[in-house]
């Protein structure tokens, strides 16, 4: 049994110690909003945060949150109204969608050490998530609106 907080409330999780977090997320707390992509901790698909750091859930044993706070897609903004969430609509960033969810938690880690990232911090934040529809420029500007709508200067 692993007890852990995921997205503020206290879980107990029943799985086996070396059992992905991703599939712990998944499977055991029916949290579908992280993705598997890979597998190898290489596309970004399953990243949520653990103590704030941003980490691929698909290679991190559930026994390694054990006590400490792990954040879904889900748990980033209650109402999805998380100025990320709210630029990726407004500037119709996803194409398939699939990677989205990790692109948001990695560029909400971002955005939590660098209030007003240039685009040389966006691409180096974002450098391991990839998005097999080529997003990329949508994906910075929405950061850029994201970083702004939490400065106070966006809607």
């Amino acid at each position: 049994m692993i007890s852990t907080t995921v997205n503020g409330k206290r879980e107990n999780i029943d799985a086996d110690a070396d059992m992905p977090l991703l599939w712990a997320i998944r499977e055991k707390l029916g949290l579908t909003g992280t993705k598997f992509g890979c597998g190898v901790a290489q596309c970004g698909a399953c990243t949520v945060h653990v103590d704030g750091q941003p980490v691929r859930s698909c290679v991190t044993p559930v026994s390694a949150v054990s006590g400490r706070r792990v954040t879904t897609i889900e748990g980033l903004d209650p109402k999805a109204d998380h100025p990320l969430q709210r630029a990726w609509v407004e500037l119709q960033v996803p194409q398939c969608g699939y990677c989205q969810s990790g692109q948001i938690m990695s560029a909400a880690a971002l955005l939590t050490r660098t209030a007003n990232p240039t685009d040389s911090d966006i691409d180096d934040a974002m450098a391991g998530n990839i998005c097999r529809c080529g997003t990329y420029q949508r994906l910075r500007a929405a950061i850029h609106k994201a970083a702004a709508i939490k400065r106070g200067g966006g809607r």
